[in-house]
């Protein structure tokens, strides 16, 4: 009997982005996670489908078993702390970086100067408590899921830390990026205990994506 092979993946740009990548493995998902309500989507392998998670979630159903692999970014892999989890390899997909960003006339390098006790609005509290861990100064994490650019139009934060892409809506919301923290790709990453059961299978997926990531 064929096993089972489940790819967790985000919908969006880590959604669209992999298709290529799966493209040269022989897979080719069949339906349009845009145009319908499933959550498990076939491919045209009758062994392998996707199952659709929230970009947070993607490492959470591989370590668990939820799903076999997944492609998860940087920034998640991060905050969920990779554990039980293989990643061999940076699919350099779904680019950007972490950024601080506070109000147009917000003086942060003053704040830094003195050692201000900054209250930061994030859903990234472990990459946000190390960055201004390693600065020496100390921040008052408010964790949020979304709409970031409001905390310091409100009031509610003096900075945020959150994915910069373009820096648009940054710029729309009257904010300004004062420092780059990271930079994120998304990543392969792959259940420890499906790694062995199903080695043959997986490995095929894993050097067809590094093939296509290394042709780049």
């Amino acid at each position: 009997m064929t096993q089972q092979i489940t790819l967790a993946l985000s919908k969006g740009r880590i959604f669209d982005e992999t298709l290529p990548l799966l493209a040269t493995a022989g897979i080719e998902v069949l339906e349009d996670p845009e145009k319908t309500r499933k959550l498990i989507l076939p491919t045209n392998q009758a062994d392998v489908r996707v199952v659709l998670v929230r970009a947070t979630d993607v490492p959470t159903y591989v370590e668990y078993g939820g799903a076999d692999l997944g492609v998860a970014g940087k920034d998640n892999l991060i905050e969920h702390g990779g554990q039980g989890l293989f990643r061999p390899l940076d699919l350099r997909i779904a680019q950007c970086h972490v950024g601080v960003a506070v109000r147009t006339d917000f003086d942060y390098q003053q704040a830094v100067h003195q050692g201000a006790r900054l209250r930061v609005a994030t859903k990234y509290p472990t990459i946000a408590r190390n960055f201004f861990a390693g600065k020496g100064m100390h921040a008052d994490l408010i964790k949020l899921y979304g709409s970031m650019e409001l905390a310091p139009l409100t009031g509610l934060a003096d900075a945020i830390v959150d994915l910069v892409s373009t820096g648009n809506t940054l710029k729309a919301n009257q904010l300004v990026e004062v420092e780059r923290i990271m930079d994120i790709s998304s990543h392969l990453v792959v259940n420890q205990a499906a790694f062995k059961l199903k080695q043959a299978r997986i490995k095929r997926i894993i050097e067809a994506f590094a093939g296509a990531v290394g042709a780049d």
